[in-house]
């Protein structure tokens, strides 16, 4: 009777192993850097740190890969999640300029909703293009992600608007129990997302639609009505997103606000072990990768990397990590090592012994 596998053999063979031993390893890099980097402080009632720092500046981040993680699992992509970061920065800071003569809190949280409004509309209009007009996903959303960075500098009249509402700077710079409230939105949107996908036949349904849409129609699954969920989820959480990087800085730059964030949700995903080919999914995975992504941002100019170098560095460790991940990469490297393989290919043919029949 085979034996079973101890815990040491079962961690080592669960997917999210390696996202996880990569953001320790950064961890080491960075304390090799500089001996001081896990310090925090306590100030003013709130907490301070590197640490601190690198959980507030994965929240943008985090939060979009949450909504592009369903989306990757229904076999989709949206590249259109930065402008729609972009608009929502852009409705919600030209609502509170409009709105001076409005109490500080009312002005925010309505400026806020109006943000998320149009923002869930507009993942709604992905989701249509997809689900319902069958374009393909990247053409679908790509029209968005070119027009909406012109729709977001139509708002602005393509100027930079600034804004001076503390409960909106709040959210960026806000703590709640001593810690970042830009964090502590983005761990509520993944419980949420967690909750209902994973407490609910939300989830599966969902990874029905990926494996096999077609029959997962046959079977009484409405997936256009799924397609269409994740998409407008999406929107939404590209317009939480847009609204913590505009309160960061009291301000919106349409042209550049939120730019590039759509590909990091993607490398933030696939870190975690989603895959694009879509199906099975892993928020917690997300979760990590998000943290890999911000803390790697932390490291290369902690380490003395010049920040031309960035894209380029992140992209050589995140290829890194995903070979790790790779089935086929970790057969090769094992086979070098002189360790069993498993044979991909058909067994050859045995020959048969004088005498006997073939």
């Amino acid at each position: 009777m085979p034996e079973s596998p101890t815990l040491v053999q079962r961690v080592v063979r669960h997917q999210l192993m390696w996202p996880v031993l990569a953001l320790v390893a950064l961890l080491v890099v960075n304390v090799v850097a500089t001996p001081t980097f896990f310090n925090i402080r306590m100030q003013d009632g709130h907490l301070y740190g590197n640490l601190v720092d690198i959980v507030r500046n994965s929240a943008p981040v985090m939060l979009v890969a949450l909504g592009m993680t369903l989306v990757i699992a229904t076999r989709g992509i949206d590249l259109s999640v930065g402008a729609i970061a972009a608009i929502a920065a852009a409705v919600a800071c030209t609502r509170i300029v409009g709105a001076a003569d409005e109490g500080a809190a009312t002005t925010a949280i309505m400026a806020c909703t109006y943000a998320l409004v149009v923002c869930l509309l507009l993942g709604a209009w992905n989701g249509f293009l997809v689900s319902v007009l069958g374009i393909q996903p990247i053409i679908a959303t790509l029209i968005l992600m070119v027009a909406g960075r012109g729709i977001s500098m139509a708002i602005t009249d393509g100027q930079i608007t600034t804004v001076n509402n503390s409960w909106f700077s709040d959210l960026a710079s806000g703590f709640v129990l001593t810690l970042p409230l830009a964090f502590l939105v983005a761990v509520g949107v993944f419980l949420l997302t967690a909750l209902l996908t994973r407490r609910t036949a939300l989830g599966m349904l969902i990874e029905a639609v990926g494996i096999n849409p077609e029959a997962s129609r046959l079977a009484g699954v409405r997936s256009r009505t799924i397609i269409w969920t994740v998409y407008a989820f999406a929107g939404l959480c590209a317009g939480i997103a847009g609204l913590v990087i505009a309160a960061n800085t009291n301000s919106v730059n349409a042209n550049s606000l939120g730019l590039w964030i759509e590909l990091d949700a993607i490398l933030a995903v696939v870190i975690g072990g989603t895959s694009l080919a879509g199906g099975r999914f892993s928020l917690t995975g997300t979760f990590i990768g998000a943290l890999f992504i911000a803390t790697l941002a932390r490291t290369i100019p902690n380490i003395g990397i010049p920040s031309e170098l960035n894209y380029l560095f992140k992209a050589v460790v995140v290829i890194a990590v995903c070979l790790l991940q790779s089935p086929k990469a970790r057969a090769v490297f094992r086979s070098r090592r002189g360790g069993p393989t498993v044979p991909t290919g058909p067994a050859a043919p045995v020959p048969a012994k004088a005498g006997s029949v073939a």
